[in-house]
């Protein structure tokens, strides 16, 4: 039996952080208290030194790239990313190649995950215009969600008929999430910048064309939707100060049936970084102004948003520095998501509490994922110790993405992930992923 005893932590769970040890039996959290000492010579001891011991994130929004578009990424190289960034459990998009929009499609994926996959994994159900059937066939015990893309995507998976939108949201009782971009707004907005720029749009337009008014329209729409059928309904990467009002603080989390994630990538860029950094910060949704990272670190703050994810979508560099219309948009972030929420924290714009809240208890929560995403006795030990007093900088030579870059290369970060533990083996240690890969499937209270 596997048996790990994290001595002298700074355990952040649940709102209070407090010093103590916790033993780890096999792949659980068996003992929490403030002295355990070693039950056995074969117990491995890990001297956390004062630092914090957090439960590991869960992103609930990645794309990891497998199958068909491998070349950017794959589950084993992006999920060993995540480990080493604190991150213990993903769940993955279906704008895969070929789309995961049948039931057979995505078993492919967990079947891979099964093999390859570092960190816990679960795989959402994709949406279209003309597969209700088969979302309908989507067991609610073994996969996060149903994934809808009302904005464009890879593939067939722009949802945009009405009655089929409105027929998903009133026939299925899992969370429906939702990319949300009005598609005619921004084809308005696109084929203005056009006539000006050709192909060549300056980047810093971005934000323009893939607008403001264009994520309001969508997010407003597929609320109202929600609260005509009831639906139980989560959207993801909100990036505007508009939108943050549709949200609301006045219920307990768990008696939301509207939730909504914020990315890590909409919280520390603005429109001013695309001059220095171009193509490589284009997401879909766009990074928006001043404004809008200030109003959508208040939304964070006061709870009507929820959670914080990565969106998590790796390209070529090649890729990226194509001319704009063909640059792909999205970037690679589950190596530095905590740390860099963790800068937040030393800039006193968040506690560390709070961290934890949004990037683990919170998606487990929403979701209802099993036995994860807290410190508990009986819990699986999917956890990661924080050093918040070791800097380090972003290099090339330390990026672990298949792709080779990051955004936040450049970046000095005041603190480090120094230990991360997976269903309780010890995955990372100083710097180094270990060959181990013993993620399990997600499993969901429902």
């Amino acid at each position: 039996m596997n048996k790990i005893l994290i001595k002298n932590a700074k355990i952040v769970n649940e709102g209070v952080i407090f010093e103590g040890d916790v033993l780890v039996e096999d792949k659980y959290i068996k003992e929490i208290a403030a002295s355990i000492s070693p039950k056995s010579s074969d117990c491995i001891i890990i001297d956390a030194e004062g630092n914090y011991l957090i439960p590991g994130a869960i992103d609930d929004q990645v794309h990891f790239r497998e199958p068909g578009l491998t070349h950017k990424g794959n589950i084993a190289s992006e999920s060993r990313a995540a480990v080493a960034g604190g991150i213990t459990s993903f769940i993955e998009q279906p704008n895969t190649v070929p789309n995961a929009v049948t039931q057979e499609l995505l078993e492919q994926k967990y079947q891979i995950a099964a093999e390859t996959s570092y960190a816990n994994y679960s795989f959402m159900m994709g949406g279209t215009n003309d597969n209700l059937e088969e979302v309908l066939k989507t067991n609610p015990k073994n996969v996060a969600g149903i994934k809808l893309f009302l904005g464009s995507s890879t593939g067939n998976m722009l949802v945009d008929n009405e009655e089929t939108l409105e027929r998903i949201f009133s026939s299925t009782p899992m969370l429906i999430a939702v990319h949300c971009e009005d598609e005619a707004t921004i084809k308005a907005n696109l084929e203005k910048y056009k006539e000006e720029y050709g192909d060549d749009i300056p980047v810093k337009f971005h934000h323009l064309i893939r607008s403001e008014e264009a994520c309001y329209i969508s997010s407003s729409r597929a609320i109202e939707l929600a609260k005509k059928t009831g639906a139980r309904l989560h959207i993801f990467h909100v990036s505007t100060a508009k939108e943050t009002e549709l949200f609301t603080n006045k219920i307990p989390l768990e008696d939301k049936k509207i939730t909504a994630e914020v990315c890590v990538h909409h919280l520390w860029f603005t429109d001013a970084d695309y001059d220095k950094k171009g193509s490589l910060i284009k997401w879909n949704p766009a990074v928006k102004t001043a404004k809008d990272r200030d109003e959508l670190w208040k939304a964070l703050l006061d709870d009507r948003i929820d959670v914080i994810a990565t969106d998590h979508a790796p390209h070529t560099l090649e890729e990226k520095q194509n001319l704009y219309t063909s640059a792909p948009s999205g970037g690679p972030l589950v190596q530095h998501a905590v740390v860099a929420m963790f800068e937040a924290y030393h800039q006193g714009k968040i506690s560390i509490e709070k961290i934890v809240e949004k990037m683990a208890h919170n998606p487990a929560k929403i979701f209802k994922v099993e036995k994860r995403g807290f410190i508990r006795e009986g819990y699986y030990a999917d956890l990661a110790i924080v050093n918040a007093g070791q800097p380090w900088t972003v290099k090339k030579e330390n990026i672990l993405y298949k792709c080779g870059w990051s955004p936040f290369e450049g970046t000095n970060f005041k603190s480090r992930i120094t230990h991360t533990l997976v269903n309780g083996q010890l995955v990372y240690v100083n710097s180094k992923v270990k060959d181990i890969r013993c993620g399990e499937r997600l499993l969901f209270d429902r």
